[in-house]
């Protein structure tokens, strides 16, 4: 895989000041994905950061599972991740989980409460919101916050034994319940969960919280520079107190940048998960989804979303992203590389009445007009023939070039063919049209008698594929749909209720058709690429196309207006 390195950077900068000075000796950084869900676009570029960065300075990358939470992990997601990161064309030098850790950080914990520094609180969740205060009022203390170190150390003990239920007790950090951090004032450590976990199994019924584990899985790792989303930069206070007090030999230090937000887009995996458990979408690899897996399903190449995350760069400020940047690189990736064939969509059936019968002839036509090398191949044309059913009119408007009564086209790479009459159904719907064809205008045949003004594609009807065709528009209707989405890691704040986002579901985001293709594109399987003309780039689909009857989903529309910068 090429590795074009990542644009001038402040985080490049600090590695280089970092190695220079001899305060690091080797860059480690690491992909700490939690696996409660699939990966997103937004994920990508942490992971090309990360990689990246580590690779441009000869260190190294570890893929961490932050497995603190069983309630909600599930080897499924493991599973899905480690896919993804390979996929997205990224190799890791270790496989880490949080989980492995379990045992040290609860050591940890302990010496914290042996120092004085955190304490086992009877308090409720709910109580403890209460009493956290706001961004302009200090909170208030817990009634246990000055239990004696030896019996929170005890309490602990028990805890760690199982002798309590769900929620009877924490074990929170003793800071500052007046900072004005909010992250400072006593943050939960440690909670009870009697729940099964997917890597320890029911070794464990307390877990540690998200906040404190991380810190010290990077220490744990010797990681150099812990590289996180814009969110966590007011967590950075509590990630240099937990490295401190737990007295962590290495010292990791945290570097925050600007997420990756895209237009039209939904990157929380609480909302995508709800999409998935409700039912309006197929699934997490579902083509409208901006998940890896449902990027990849759809037809996006690594390569095209490589060049889109390099594109956005590396910054400390937040950003929206217009969805039109992704679909430009996916353009850029296939115009050279996929060949260019014949699809319709919504068929109308052609009969060339003066064509002989029982008769086909074939033609030769590039594979891409842009990459010669790519060759050409053989279509058959004969009596019958399939076009776009708004390719005619029986009423055209002015400056209509298609088929109407009366009017003549060119067939691509074919005939010039007259429409002189059209048969409705009973319904009024015009279903079959009887057109002539010159022989002299060949395709290819140097005549030059005439021009018309319309070209349009077309399949032979007694070779034609049938095929159904899956278009899609963004799933999401509002342009900031997930502009306030939840940091990583962290519960969403009970504190400010969301609008339903489902609200803002687009109810067209798929159409599903049925028509034909070229004889040729029959044995297509999943992950093949086509250009159709006029219609955009397809992909073959890999849960539902079968032999002889292939389903494509729409990757990219033909054109855009995006222009990327110089």
């Amino acid at each position: 895989m090429e590795n074009r390195g990542t644009p001038s950077n402040f985080i490049k900068n600090v590695i280089t000041e970092d190695l220079s000075s001899g305060k690091v000796k080797e860059v480690v950084t690491r992909f700490p994905p939690e696996p409660n869900g699939y990966l997103h676009i937004g994920h990508a570029k942490a992971i090309w950061i990360n990689f990246t960065l580590a690779d441009e300075f000869g260190g190294k990358t570890n893929l961490r599972f932050d497995d603190t939470n069983p309630l909600k992990e599930d080897t499924e997601y493991v599973n899905s991740i480690q896919e993804d990161v390979k996929w997205l064309g990224y190799e890791w030098d270790e496989l880490r989980f949080a989980s492995d850790y379990f045992g040290e950080m609860y050591e940890r914990a302990e010496l914290l409460i042996r120092k004085g520094k955190a304490y086992v609180d009877d308090l409720s969740a709910d109580q403890i919101r209460e009493l956290r205060g706001t961004l302009t009022e200090p909170g208030k203390n817990s009634p246990y916050r000055e239990r004696s170190s030896e019996e929170s150390l005890d309490l602990f003990r028990r805890m760690r034994a199982g002798e309590f239920k769900d929620g009877e007790k924490v074990l929170r950090a003793k800071i500052d319940m007046a900072s004005p951090n909010i992250n400072l004032r006593d943050p939960v450590i440690y909670r009870i969960s009697h729940s099964h976990h997917h890597n320890t199994g029911d070794t464990w019924c307390i877990y540690p919280m998200y906040t404190f584990a991380h810190p010290l899985e990077d220490a744990i790792e010797s990681v150099t520079h812990s590289l996180c989303s814009l969110e966590f930069e007011d967590q950075r206070p509590f990630y240099d107190w937990v490295i401190a007090e737990c007295e962590m030999p290495a010292v990791p230090h945290q570097y925050e940048f600007g997420r990756l937000n895209l237009a039209q887009t939904v990157t929380s995996k609480r909302k995508l998960k709800l999409l998935v458990d409700e039912g309006h979408v197929d699934g997490w690899d579902d083509p409208r989804m901006p998940t890896i897996s449902g990027l990849r399903r759809r037809g996006y190449t690594p390569e095209a979303i490589r060049s889109f995350v390099h594109e956005t760069g590396i910054s400390k400020s937040q950003g929206l992203v217009d969805l039109q940047m992704l679909e430009h690189f996916i353009r850029e990736d296939l115009k050279l590389t996929v060949p260019r064939t014949m699809a319709v969509l919504r068929p109308l059936k052609v009969v060339i009445t003066n064509y002989p019968e029982g008769q086909t002839e074939y033609f030769e036509i590039e594979n891409n007009v842009e990459n010669p090398e790519m060759g050409n191949r053989q279509i058959p044309f004969s009596r019958e023939i399939y076009i776009e059913r708004d390719d005619f009119m029986e009423i055209p408007p002015n400056k209509y070039f298609r088929l109407f009564p009366g009017n003549e086209v060119r067939l691509k790479n074919a005939y010039f063919i007259k429409c002189n009459e059209f048969i409705k159904d009973e319904n009024g719907e015009v279903v079959e049209l009887h057109c002539t064809y010159d022989p002299e205008t060949r395709s290819g045949s140097g005549f030059t008698g005439r021009k018309v003004k319309g070209t349009l594609h077309w399949v032979d009807a007694s070779q034609a594929v049938p095929a159904e065709f899956r278009l899609y528009e963004p799933l999401i209707s509002a342009e900031e749909a997930d502009a306030e989405a939840e940091v990583e890691g962290l519960e969403p704040s009970a504190d400010k209720p969301e609008p339903s986002f489902l609200d803002q579901l687009n109810p067209k985001s798929i159409e599903i058709l049925q028509g034909f293709v070229e004889p040729g594109l029959k044995d297509s399987v999943p992950q093949d690429k086509f250009q159709f003309f006029r219609h955009g780039y397809f992909n073959v689909d890999s849960k539902y196309s079968t032999p002889g009857h292939p389903v494509f989903n729409l990757v990219v529309s033909l054109k855009s207006s995006f222009q990327p910068a110089k």
